[in-house]
């Protein structure tokens, strides 16, 4: 019989331990204490772990515990690390786990430490004797910032399962397709001057506009070219999200920066995107005697696509009722996919709840989160 504390208690314990992720130095935190305590309950589960530490990254960390042996293999995998928040605008304490209205309030209940708690729920009779294929439970570190937590498995080739359920909250329905993201910075450098006569410099600023033009034009390109109804906005996206230059009226612009975010649909390389906006934007730009600099805000996210035929899929779909569904927001899936895995996103809670002041598990999904988990343990590790 197991002596692991009950589901609030396991919830209310990750909760208190702050494990926020960001670029921003003075927002990011380890995630350890975290990985400690999941690591901990897990071997008192009898689970083999590995605690894993990510290069680079001090005090980040991975976790792989197994239960059984065998071939193929049944994983379950969430991030341990939050946003950022702004405590002003919570109602209670994000780090103390508070019941209000049938809701479990606290930093990470929705976006995602909750799934794991009801992972433990899930396992806590769970009997690795019963088990034909093993059972994983993966637990990595900044997927809300660099991802640098399933990068580092898919760069040391780890081989974990065949199917595998990442908890990210989608009400409990089956997720098999997102988009992917991109966010780029485009850089025109001219010449400044004495803006009372323009030979005495090179405008920045004008290169720009022709950027924007060719960009906006792409953009156009791009969604005649690709399109897929399954999502609700069914074209690639690009959103003009930030835009600098010059100093002062009476100077040449001397330079100028955009930056855009691309959310490219299945199927879409992002290398091959970047390599044609290149092309474009050095075209545009031949005649002008201006400098074109292009650098990637950060690694992207490749979109995401599991065959609807993929037995993981399947599965969802028949024991929650609900067919696969496509969304825009991004998650470690098509990671997981490269490491050999066929990965669906199911977990508990809402998206609309996740990065918002008084973040929220909705108690009613409790239950339900935890009867999936079950039967997909027996049929993906107990059956023959």
């Amino acid at each position: 019989m197991s002596i692991l504390p009950p589901f609030r208690t396991l919830l209310q314990r990750l909760v208190a331990e702050p494990s926020v992720s960001s670029v921003s130095p003075e927002w990011d935190q380890p995630n350890v204490r975290v990985i400690d305590l999941l690591e901990e309950w897990l071997h008192e589960l009898g689970f083999r772990t590995e605690k894993l530490a990510i290069p680079g990254c001090p005090g980040k960390f991975n976790l792989v515990a197994t239960l059984g042996t065998g071939p193929d293999g049944l994983v379950l995998s969430g991030h341990t690390d939050t946003v950022p928040f702004d405590e002003s605008r919570w109602h209670s304490d994000p780090f103390t786990l508070t019941e209000r209205d049938g809701r479990l309030h606290g930093l990470g209940t929705c976006d995602m430490k909750g799934f794991f708690a009801l992972v433990l729920e899930a396992v806590r009779e769970l009997d690795a004797r019963q088990l034909k294929h093993p059972l994983i439970v993966l637990a990595t570190a900044d997927e809300e910032s660099t991802m640098c937590g399933a990068r580092t498995l898919l760069q040391a080739q780890r081989r974990l399962g065949r199917h595998a359920v990442i908890g990210e909250p989608t009400g409990l329905k089956p997720v098999r397709m997102h988009k992917g993201i991109a966010m780029e910075a485009i850089r025109v450098t001219g010449r400044a001057g004495h803006s009372s006569n323009p030979s005495l410099g090179n405008n920045a600023l004008e290169g720009m506009y022709r950027v924007l033009g060719e960009i906006l034009a792409w953009r156009e390109e791009l969604q005649r070219r690709h399109r897929n109804p399954l999502f609700e906005v069914a074209v690639p996206t690009l959103n003009l999200g930030h835009i600098h230059g010059g100093d002062n009226p009476n100077r040449i612009c001397g330079r100028c920066e955009l930056h855009i975010d691309l959310r490219p649909l299945p199927g879409m390389e992002l290398e091959a995107l970047r390599g044609e906006l290149a092309h474009r934007l050095r075209q545009a730009l031949a005649d002008t005697g201006l400098e074109l600099e292009m650098h990637s805000l950060f690694e992207g996210i490749p979109a995401m696509e599991t065959p609807a035929s993929a037995a993981i899929v399947q599965a969802a779909e028949a024991l929650t009722g609900h067919p696969s569904q496509a969304v825009a927001y991004a998650t470690e899936g098509p990671l997981l996919n490269a490491m050999g895995m066929e990965t669906v996103i199911l977990g508990p809670g809402s998206i609309e709840q996740a990065h918002q002041p008084d973040e929220f598990l909705s108690l009613d999904q409790v239950e339900p989160g935890v009867r999936i988990l079950r039967e997909l343990i027996q049929q993906f590790c107990a059956r023959t």
